[in-house]
């Protein structure tokens, strides 16, 4: 019975190894789609924030996005359906864009406690400044 557990484990291993989709001919490389993705993110974001200014300013989104890093939707598609057959890559691939996205996150949270500090100090300067005698009567 062991035996037949210990080769089921060692088919499941193997046959995990054999790719399922061959890798296309223009594969985008893992840190040019992990960058993609972090565009897709914003973009998306800025989408179910406020759609009607994208609309206004006539911007595609997609269409921004393949300009932006050079491919078209063919390459895109493909390599993200190959990246997609190999979870691990994808996972890495996904994993480099989220740390992007948190770090941005940070930045920005910093950047508003410090603007945050900035007003409360602003506040507290106008509210014990000294008044001039002479002009209040």
């Amino acid at each position: 019975m062991s035996r037949i557990v210990l080769l089921g484990f060692l088919f499941l291993f193997f046959s995990c190894k054999e790719k399922l989709i061959k890798e296309p001919e223009n594969l985008i490389p893992k840190d040019k789609m992990a960058a993609i993705y972090y565009d897709l993110a914003i973009v998306t974001s800025a989408k179910n924030t406020n759609k009607q200014v994208l609309v206004n300013e006539g911007i595609e989104t997609m269409n921004y996005i393949y300009l932006k890093h050079n491919v078209d939707s063919l390459q895109f598609v493909e390599s993200d359906v190959y990246y997609a057959s190999n979870p691990l890559i994808y996972k890495e691939i996904y994993q480099k864009a989220e740390t992007r996205l948190k770090a941005e996150v940070k930045e920005l949270d910093d950047a508003k406690k410090e603007q945050r500090k900035l007003d409360s100090i602003s506040r507290i300067k106008e509210l014990t400044k000294p008044t001039d005698s002479l002009t209040t009567n």
